[in-house]
């Protein structure tokens, strides 16, 4: 075994500037699969990143909206009625909508998810500066951490939202309470503001005042006790009409194109990984050839199989776990210099599932040139058989 790893050692050193050159086709793979990766779990945590981190277990949806957030109005009535069933903690309507807030550089305006929520209730985010929402009709807001670094608004500054009323553009102006981590909804960030509030500043057909009590689109319900989930949903479908309630995960995989666009990615990091393997494989396979007659010596000298496959492998798997080192260092050092618009998150369990794939496409790409390796007749090898 020694004297495989020994010869393994010095065919790279010998030919260095060859195996540093694959080295390098291997870690543009590395960087081509965890960007796809880390673009896969950012353009996913985009579309879900609130969803996922909502205070309540259900969501509450209108039972014809077919799990559309968009097309769902839950009233007042059903809020109340959900909130009456035995094992509800507690519950908050939540509304969705999209706005623009206008940059005083005089650049693109930024995109955003107007989020309306009960203070108080399921549905408002906690916050990692200032203080919470009050009231429900207050000219106030919750800002994530992405509106605050794209802004630069801090706590106690004043937020401007553009809002198309009628056909209207009209601008409203919100004092920011609070900030909170990152909460995007729909791939934009997302601001929070009382229910009311929300329902007077969404876009809206005519420019006609909010009610002082408005429908939602989906309610978030809290459970009493959370592992009593399915009994729960169970419970609220046979007391509650005109609803359908979902956990979480269900919620946000049926977000318009979330999952269509996580097999689409899925498909081209597969792609990507076959890509490696052929690639690997033909180098090696390559490599082999060109030494055939150097096999074949070794073999006429007794050297055993087994040292020849030792060798093999160790110079397939050096350069494969040079490459993604060289790879993943690359990868997250250029993913630091886009910007927080470019959704790229690279997430540790998706990472790891990555990197390890790729050192073990190494070997597998390259088990044909040691098969093959292991075929060669040293006197055919030398020229002295047929």
């Amino acid at each position: 075994m020694w004297t495989g790893v020994h010869l393994a050692f010095k065919e790279i050193w010998r030919n260095r500037g060859r195996f540093l050159l694959f080295s390098m086709v291997v870690a543009l793979i590395t960087v081509l699969v965890l960007f796809v990766a880390a673009l896969g779990e950012g353009l996913g945590s985009g579309n879900r990143e609130y969803l996922e981190k909502l205070n309540a277990e259900l969501i509450a949806y209108q039972d014809t909206a077919r799990l559309t957030i968009a097309s769902s109005r839950v009233d007042c009535t059903t809020r109340r009625a959900i909130r009456a069933v035995e094992g509800v903690r507690d519950v908050g309507p939540l509304g969705f909508s999209g706005v623009d807030i206008p940059m005083d550089d005089g650049t693109e305006p930024l995109d955003i998810s107007l989020i309306g929520v009960e203070p108080g209730k399921p549905g408002e985010p906690p916050v990692v500066r200032g203080g919470g929402l009050v009231r429900r009709s207050a000219d106030e807001a919750i800002i994530d951490r992405t509106v605050a670094l794209m802004t630069g608004l801090k706590v106690g500054g004043q937020l401007v939202i553009r809002s198309t009323q009628g056909t209207e553009d009209e601008l409203y102006s919100l004092q920011v309470v609070g900030v909170t981590d990152s909460r995007k909804y729909g791939l934009r960030p997302s601001v929070f503001v009382p229910i009311v509030t929300w329902d007077d500043i969404r876009p809206k057909a005519s420019a006609a005042p909010g009610a002082e009590d408005p429908a939602c689109n989906v309610i978030a319900v809290q459970l009493e006790d959370p592992t009593q989930l399915d009994t729960m949903r169970q419970r609220l479908d046979a007391q509650v009409d005109g609803v359908e309630l979902v956990d979480r995960q269900t919620a946000y995989e049926n977000t318009p194109g979330y999952t269509a666009q996580q097999s689409t990615l899925n498909t081209q990091s597969t792609f990507a990984l076959l890509i490696g393997v052929l690639v690997i494989g033909g180098f090696f396979q390559i490599q082999t050839l060109q030494k055939v007659p150097q096999i074949g010596m070794l073999k006429a000298i007794g050297t055993p199989n087994s040292t020849i496959a030792v060798a093999a492998i160790v110079q397939i798997v050096m350069v494969t776990l040079l490459g993604v080192a060289i790879g993943s260092v690359a990868a997250v050092g250029l993913s630091l210099s886009f910007p927080p618009t470019i959704p790229i998150i690279f997430e540790p369990r998706s990472g790891a599932t990555s990197v390890v794939s790729l050192l073990l496409i190494g070997p597998i790409g390259g088990l044909l040139s040691v098969r093959y390796s292991l075929r060669v007749e040293p006197l055919v090898a030398l020229g002295l058989g047929s």
